[in-house]
């Protein structure tokens, strides 16, 4: 049995409780936020954590010898302390995406992990459906993949602001790169891996704040396109081009359909539909390595996770528009 506590209390951190609550290999045994009472709220909207613990202060959760493995929730910006001081407390952490806000932070925590021997992964949601593992044994039909496109784009923007979000409050955590960039870049270094190239970028902010991105890149032999938007609306979709056709997949964020073009055939449509929900297969995943005592995923490696956010980092140190002011919106 795997014992699970979660530091954050967001609506991120509510889905994943309730989809914690059908792998019966773990358990939700303590919560903790910024004060006890928001952690025992939470709890109590927890329906299988009427047992579990609140805290209202992150070490006292981390000093707690009966958990195992901590959620890691809160914001993007404290994901490194946070990880950090969870692995030095002998813990295992599951963290949510992005899991650092740069590579050189993701690189500091893989070899935290590493030294400690203990398991530290991404929650990077896509990789771990059934969709993704059907997408993976496609791809012999249309290899080798010469492009990746990767759009997630949200209209959103007012939605994000009237609700006070990190998202759009200055600081390293701030951007739709950060947000939604993530995903895309999950799919970009999946099937555009290397040391890639910016070829050409254009970006829009507001008070300073991406709130568009939309980059070219290349490792020299696959070309890549990464785009993200807080302001404006397209499909989102992972489109994989190869020599012998494609493989178009909707909602690259939570991918349960796909379609296979073949040059000169018919589509074929790709369905995959979740187990239990999105967050199901990574918390079984987690599990599984958990009980063989592993302390890296095969599905989403640390250096994955190094080279999605140093993907990130080459994006943002390239922005036009991130120092001025309260740039006109498209």
């Amino acid at each position: 049995m795997v014992r699970f506590g979660i530091l954050g209390a967001g609506n991120i951190a509510h889905r994943f409780a309730a989809s914690l609550a059908h792998e019966p290999r773990a358990h939700l045994v303590a919560a903790a936020c910024r004060t006890k009472s928001k952690a025992e709220e939470f709890l109590g909207a927890v329906a299988h954590a009427q047992y579990a613990s609140a805290y209202g202060n992150y070490d006292e959760l981390l000093a707690n010898p009966s958990i195992d493995a901590i959620y890691l929730a809160l914001p993007h910006a404290h994901h490194r302390e946070w990880a950090i001081q969870a692995l030095m407390a002998g813990k295992a952490v599951l963290c949510e995406k992005p899991a650092m806000v740069s590579a050189a932070q993701m690189s500091e925590v893989a070899s935290v992990a590493r030294s400690q021997g203990l398991l530290f992964m991404e929650a990077m949601k896509p990789r771990f459906t059934p969709l993704y593992r059907r997408v993976l044994l496609a791809l012999h039909r249309i290899d080798p993949i010469v492009r990746v496109e990767a759009t997630l784009c949200n209209d959103m923007l007012d939605f994000v602001e009237a609700q006070g979000s990190y998202h759009m409050t200055p600081g390293p955590g701030a951007g739709v790169l950060l947000d939604c960039g993530t995903y895309c870049a999950s799919w970009v270094c999946a099937f555009c891996p290397g040391e890639l190239e910016l070829v050409s970028i254009a970006d829009k902010h507001k008070n300073g704040i991406d709130v568009y991105v939309d980059a070219e890149l290349t490792n020299g032999l696959v070309t890549a396109r990464l785009e993200c938007a807080f302001d404006r609306a397209k499909p989102r979709t992972a489109t994989l081009v190869g020599k012998g056709g494609s493989i178009v997949v909707e909602e690259l964020h939570r991918p349960e359909r796909a379609t296979l073009y073949m040059s000169g055939g018919q589509p074929q449509k790709l369905y995959a539909p979740y187990e239990v929900d999105d967050f199901f297969g990574e918390i079984r995943h987690f599990v599984d390595l958990m009980e063989t005592g592993s302390t890296e995923s095969p599905v989403m490696p640390l250096d994955d996770s190094v080279s999605c956010a140093a993907t990130l980092d080459l994006v943002r140190s390239s922005f036009v528009t991130s120092l001025v002011e309260n740039a006109p919106l498209a």
